[in-house]
């Protein structure tokens, strides 16, 4: 079998933390490596959960690198009122012993792009698309090089999750997402219209911990701590579980239903930042640049992530 080449570009984050898990222990994924971004708690923390993150999993070969410490343009906005002061509160995981790399993040991503054949990487965003941006203004020739990018923002008929019309991801960097929904690479864009759907309930969370390994301690109390926002403000039976859906999308796309839309962001307007006008209805005639994902069988992709998690130590 042939292994999909995957670089990841993230701010852990807890939902952030369980799609980097359920890569690395994925054996039809060759997780390539990690940039780091600031976007649910500053750059050294983000980067620093991702070395915990390659350690739980027993995967210390796979680089971490820093990336962007801000937006492109606009003071940096976080979330620890949903993530922890650590990004990564509720598990009680060691301080890493591995260091992140040398190399900025945006040059490794470049440079690890431009080391594969064209057509054989693809990069997986969970967090403000600020690293993205400027690796594709630094070097454009990768945009064709790319297989695809996969990412998590935006929403369209759930709306916003920071204001009530922008998701988190895209409303901290909005310009950023603008260049990179204008650059012509392959998207597929899983917005909060369908993470909205996977709840993180408390018989799902049991049966993290019911795995009897670290990793599926870690991602219980990961999902224990992190609930309690969302269940709160959306008073639900479980918490939306955003990022993961990234991943389980590559893994297996037949859980996921969508088509393909023309997605403008909003970079102008105070009220409406970091919007994903999404046309899903096509009254417009604007070309259609992105796959964007509307809805998922939230079993199935539980189902996926448990099994995989189970396998780490």
């Amino acid at each position: 079998m042939e292994k999909r080449k995957v670089i990841f570009d993230t701010d852990p984050g807890q939902d952030d933390a369980v799609a980097i898990l359920t890569a690395l222990a994925s054996p039809e994924l060759d997780v390539l490596g990690i940039c780091t971004v600031a976007g649910n708690i500053p750059l050294d923390l983000t980067t620093k959960n991702a070395l915990k993150l390659v350690e739980l999993a027993g995967r210390t070969d796979v680089p971490v690198h820093a990336g962007c410490d801000r937006p492109l343009g606009r003071a940096l906005v976080t979330a620890e009122h949903v993530h922890g002061a650590t990004g990564l509160d509720g598990p009680d995981l060691p301080e890493p012993a591995i260091a992140a790399g040398s190399a900025h993040g945006v040059d490794f991503l470049i440079e690890t792009v431009r080391a594969h054949a064209p057509d054989s990487v693809t990069l997986l965003a969970l967090g403000p698309l600020t690293n993205v941006a400027l690796a594709f203004a630094k070097a454009p020739g990768i945009v064709t090089r790319l297989k695809a990018l996969v990412l998590m923002g935006g929403g369209c008929f759930e709306g916003g999750n920071i204001t009530p019309a922008a998701e988190f991801n895209i409303y901290v960097d909005p310009e950023a997402a603008a260049m990179v929904f204008r650059s012509g690479v392959a998207i597929t864009v899983l917005p909060l219209d369908v993470t909205h759907q996977m709840l993180s309930t408390r018989a799902r969370i049991d049966a993290f911990r019911a795995l009897g390994n670290k990793a599926g301690a870690a991602v219980a109390a990961i999902l224990s701590f992190s609930e309690r926002f969302d269940v709160a403000k959306y008073g639900s039976a479980g918490a939306p579980l955003h990022d993961p859906c990234v991943t389980a999308f590559v893994l297996d796309p037949s859980i996921f239903e969508g088509r393909m839309v023309n997605v403008e962001i909003e970079t102008g307007s105070l009220i409406t930042r970091g919007m994903t006008v999404a046309d899903y209805w096509g009254v417009t005639d604007r070309p259609k640049n992105a796959f964007w994902v509307r809805s998922g069988d939230a079993d199935r992709f539980y189902q996926l992530l448990t099994e995989r998690i189970g396998r780490l130590p």
